[in-house]
């Protein structure tokens, strides 16, 4: 790569704004995203009064720090267990019918659930046990959720419609809090579970009467479950863009579950409240949410993605401090908008990011990894500040939470998230077609490619450095080894070689193939000497 690109991909990487586009609403005008958002806004009201509701249950079945943090893990643990075979499926079955299915199959779990809860039934063991199987629904849903959000809005509008999922979120978490709490209180236990059962009803007519555009046909089969969720991983593995988010993510989410996860035992033992007052937090960190929502394109556009991340980090180490030294329901609900604000700062850039760095192709499965360290961050942090809060205390775990959120921070902060626009994921298409003598079996291989390359001596050390870094994209879309070998008789001529499993995933590497890999294939194209184009070739092991 010449030093003009590399500044100039460090310079996208680093970009203080998303790609221009309407507005903070500007999504709203796609009747697809306004419906389903307004579904799914519905449906995370009844999924927070069940948070709500199960959090609080527990206190009266089990009040200790530990058995109260299981909540928590046992609604994000399914993520971390199940997302990558999610995001497999996601990318490979009609999506809008495995929402369908799974909402269905929540809708009745917790349908059960409310009947347990209300015949007196419910215990610690079945709360954790439909808790995980609710959690397990969302693991599945979450991968194809995000998903289709690049399908319901234009490009320039993306960031504006992650945006507004994260405050629908909030929406949600401002209301379903707090109207749990009033229900608990006024009605009973049961109640946050029953609604909670009847709100999958709208986002069921909603996903029902959504027609997607539909795609044009893929050539090519789609992959097994299992080769699909090795591609992902092997995607992630080799995206640095991903990479980058994931890194920050797992920097974030495990200090700053401790409020999540200590909330209740904030609200019951710290500020000596009921469900009403943990009702109350849970709507201010919702509340601080929905207007971090709305300024967050101006707060971005001013600091930049890392920056914006790096404000939303120390605003939660501060509300963590402030919940363990300040015993006060008036302090706690201010810091829990300054939470809420933080925290869907922290998210929706991250989120942002994610979304940025994937191709169609590979965006569920993607998705399903950053859900994955994001869930499992979640999860393993409940556990570990519930265990530090039953043998320090409380405050002790949440000061613990607050300065090591910042230590790590700092060891972050210079870590590049990805801005909308920065790179082209489209398809590309350049690669010709390959030359075959006769038909060749899709699944025979393993499939060695080579090409050659004539390139000045004096051009060595630029020429090997801009193809090194194009050893990614290989890797990224499915060569499982790559080299690069200089003749022994001719040191002006260079072949890279990549091997991918099967002639299949070879030609799934043409249709994989980004814009931006053609603008870098292009950059090491500029060291080939000679009026025709490099030499490929394709030597396929013999069949069994």
């Amino acid at each position: 790569m010449t030093a003009t690109t590399e500044d100039k991909t460090k310079d996208d990487l680093t970009s203080k704004g998303a790609a221009p586009g309407g507005g903070a609403w500007s999504p709203f005008r796609s009747l697809p995203f306004a419906m389903l958002w307004t579904a799914t806004v519905v449906s995370n009201v009844g999924t927070w009064m069940h948070d709500v509701g199960a959090g609080w249950l527990m206190t009266t079945l089990s009040p200790s720090p530990v058995m109260v943090s299981l909540v928590q893990a046992a609604t994000t643990l399914p993520v971390f267990l199940f997302a990558l075979v999610a995001g497999a499926v996601a990318d490979i079955v009609d999506r809008r019918l495995l929402l369908l299915i799974v909402n269905l199959l929540m809708g009745v779990l917790a349908c059960l659930f409310a009947i347990l809860v209300a015949s007196g039934q419910a215990s610690v063991e079945l709360l954790l046990i439909f808790t995980f199987l609710l959690g397990t629904g969302a693991a599945f849903a979450a991968p194809a959720w995000q998903a289709i959000v690049p399908s319901l809005v234009p490009k320039k509008d993306l960031a504006a419609a992650v945006a507004l999922n994260s405050m629908g979120i909030n929406i949600s978490r401002a209301i379903g809090p707090a109207l749990a709490g009033v229900l608990i209180t006024a009605v009973g236990l049961a109640s946050p579970f029953a609604l909670n059962a009847l709100s999958f009803v709208g986002i069921l007519a909603a996903l029902f009467f959504w027609k997607p555009e539909k795609k044009a046909e893929k050539r090519l089969p789609p992959e097994p479950v299992f080769s699909a969720i090795q591609t992902g991983l092997r995607y992630a593995l080799h995206s640095p863009a991903l990479k980058a988010t994931l890194v920050r993510a797992i920097a974030f989410f495990v200090f700053a579950s401790a409020y999540w996860a200590m909330l209740p035992l904030i609200a019951r033992d710290l500020l000596e409240g009921g469900p009403g007052l943990y009702g109350m937090l849970l709507g201010c960190v919702g509340a601080g949410a929905v207007l971090g929502a709305l300024l967050l394109p101006k707060v971005r556009k001013q600091l930049g993605s890392n920056n914006t991340v790096a404000a939303g980090t120390i605003g939660t180490a501060l509300a963590l401090a402030v919940f363990a030294l300040v015993p006060s329901a008036l302090a706690a609900y201010a810091v829990s908008l300054l939470a809420g604000f933080a925290w869907i700062a922290v998210l929706s850039s991250l989120n942002v990011s994610a979304q940025a760095s994937l191709p169609e192709w590979v965006r569920a499965r993607g998705l399903s990894i950053y859900l994955t360290v994001f869930f499992g961050s979640m999860s393993l942090g409940s556990v570990v500040w519930g265990q530090v809060a039953s043998f320090a205390g409380i405050p002790a775990a949440l000061l613990a939470a607050a300065l090591l959120l910042i230590a790590v921070l700092a060891v972050v902060r210079n870590v590049p998230l990805t801005s909308v626009g920065s790179l082209d994921l489209t398809p590309s298409a350049h690669w010709p077609a390959p030359v075959v003598s006769g038909e060749l079996e899709p699944d025979r291989g393993p499939v060695m490619i080579l090409i050659e390359y004539h390139v000045d001596p004096a051009d060595k050390e630029a020429f090997l450095s801009a193809l090194r870094r194009f050893s990614a994209e290989r890797r990224r879309d499915g060569a499982v080894d790559w080299n690069v070998f200089q003749d022994a008789e001719n040191d002006a001529l260079w072949t890279e070689s990549f091997v991918v499993a099967s002639w299949l995933d070879h030609l799934r590497q043409h249709d994989r193939v980004t814009k931006t890999d053609a603008d870098l294939q292009e950059d090491i194209r500029k060291f080939h000497q000679g009026a025709e184009a490099p030499r490929i070739r394709h030597l396929i092991a013999p069949s069994p």
